[in-house]
């Protein structure tokens, strides 16, 4: 037997393993497990696109005070973020369904509020996967605008014309999404090289053209000056976390593929976890060339279009085409981030779907077997997941300002979405989960859960907070409008016909279930 025909046994195994386990969990298996764990780590790194996520909301932490912001910001908020992707991997390795979320409130949840409580879960999740999927491909949109500036600084694009730009970018991750299914890990595993050597290109090139000067290291790291968001210096540090909390909101997002890996239980908890010290050292080969080389802050935050990066590579390299260059490379991984994160946010709407939580439910849940290389792909629920992003994306032609609110409407919702979970096994002394594959121990489990929900809620209530004051109509933070706004939706539709349509997840009858090949083997 060769080592092919023993990895395809294996595999196989492992997926025998992982239907039975499913269907404990009251699901059967009808996508087909392709992934396994470096594949699972490898899209979750795409999703948090490092140096996208810190590069695209760059004004953001200008703003917030600068490269102390920006360097002790990572530091902090990659420190506060592993609690709860430890938490999270608890939970998923127990488990593990594309449900996500919303399933794990609806089994840690009290049995008198299950309905109400995974109800609200999984419309924080869908508004959640929405607005951070429409976030990235509409950002990455207007990294095409900041792209254009460094060679036509007065192209005065209008909003349309942006709009437009968008609708390419996403026509683009909706084909691969559609019928490139089957090579979507090797996009993923592509993506992680693209990133890796990215960084240590902008690295060596800044360093060694540093073409607006270089700083002191008292200023790469300690440089601090929050007057231009009017905050008092303490929270406009604060203010100016949203980039690093940005990059790492979707860290969840992985759960909804959690019925095309071959061994969810191990590989999801595992790839959540690693993640975290991987996108953080990432981070700081990034950001630091960048703040020994950066430009005029004045000068990056008076850009017309609001997006620095551009100009900013323009002057670090001293040459047009050596910001483009670049300028591509983050223009590249924005890209496989947006084929990523719309990949995961069609499975949330397929899996919140099939438990008939969502109009038509028998149409949006439906996996047409004959796309994605045979590999099968949730058709109806990946066009409603895009269309739900360009009606939102027609907000920017009214209000730029109100569609930046969606920036902090995705990393609240997702807070919150993952938050609840935890708070409910913590609620419940954590019965439910001391069986977990991945068991942080009695010890730990309740500190860092305690962590991970106070991080959320504070996450919550800074990111509803104007970046600027005094406040107008322009600077102003719609992000808790619109969530409220989505709040109230659901509320409304629960009310009117989710009540009699939704009965939760399925749950299995643990004592007349069979027990698992796992478990016989064991």
């Amino acid at each position: 037997m060769t080592d092919t025909d023993s990895g395809l046994d294996d595999a196989r195994l492992k997926d025998t393993y992982a239907e039975a386990d499913l269907q404990k969990l009251g699901y059967k298996q009808e996508m087909t497990r392709t992934r396994g764990l470096f594949h699972m780590l490898f899209m979750t790194l795409a999703i948090m696109a490092v140096p996208y996520g810190l590069a695209a909301p760059i004004a953001t932490s200008l703003i917030g005070g600068g490269p102390a912001t920006m360097i002790w910001g990572w530091v902090l908020v990659s420190f506060l973020t592993f609690p709860l992707a430890c938490s999270l991997g608890e939970i998923c390795a127990k488990y593990p369904t594309s449900a996500g979320a919303y399933y794990w409130c609806f089994r840690l949840a009290p049995p008198k509020h299950r309905l109400l409580v995974s109800w609200i879960n999984g419309w924080l999740t869908m508004v959640g996967v929405w607005t951070v999927s429409l976030s990235v491909t509409f950002g990455t949109a207007q990294l095409v605008v900041a792209g254009a500036g460094i060679y036509a600084p007065d192209l005065g694009l209008k909003p349309w014309h942006t709009y437009v730009i968008f609708l390419g970018v996403t026509a683009v991750t909706v084909f691969f999404c559609i019928f490139g299914n089957s090579i979507l890990p090797t996009i993923d595993t592509i993506s992680a090289y693209w990133t890796l050597l990215g960084v240590i290109v902008i690295l060596i090139a800044t360093s060694a053209k540093a073409a607006s000067g270089r700083h002191s290291a008292a200023f790469a790291l300690g440089h601090f000056d929050a007057s231009p968001s009017g905050w008092t210096p303490g929270w406009g540090f604060f203010i100016g976390l949203l980039p690093p909390a940005y990059t790492f909101s979707a860290i969840g997002m992985i759960a909804s593929m959690a019925e095309e890996v071959h061994d969810p239980s191990h590989d999801l908890p595992r790839a959540i976890t690693w993640s975290i010290p991987i996108g953080f050292l990432t981070g700081v080969v990034f950001l630091v060339p960048l703040l020994f080389t950066l430009p005029d802050i004045a000068t990056l935050l008076a850009v017309a279009s609001g997006q620095p990066i551009g100009v900013m590579f323009e002057l670090i390299m001293g040459s047009k085409g050596g910001g483009f260059g670049l300028w591509f490379i983050i223009f590249g991984i924005g890209m496989f981030c947006a084929i990523s994160i719309s990949c995961a946010a069609s499975r949330a709407t397929w899996a919140f779907a099939r438990d008939s939580a969502i109009p038509f439910p028998s149409t949006f849940s439906r996996v047409n077997p004959h796309l994605g290389g045979g590999n099968g792909v949730p058709l109806n629920a990946i066009l409603l997941s895009t269309s739900i992003q360009l009606l939102l994306g027609l907000i920017y032609l009214g209000s730029s300002a109100a569609f930046n609110a969606f920036v902090g409407v995705a990393v609240m919702c997702l807070g919150a979405s993952y938050a609840m979970p935890v708070a409910l096994s913590l609620y419940a002394g954590r019965q439910e989960v001391r069986d977990s594959p991945f068991s942080l121990g009695r010890r730990w489990g309740p500190v860092l859960n305690g962590l991970a929900v106070l991080w959320v809620v504070f996450e919550m209530v800074l990111f509803s907070m104007p970046a600027v004051v005094p406040v107008t109509t322009v600077s102003m933070n719609y992000a808790s409008v619109v969530f409220v706004g989505f709040g109230t939706f659901s509320g409304v539709w629960y009310l009117v016909g989710g009540r009699h349509r939704y009965k939760g997840p399925p749950l299995p009858e643990t004592d007349t279930e069979a027990e698992s090949p796992r478990e016989i083997e064991k």
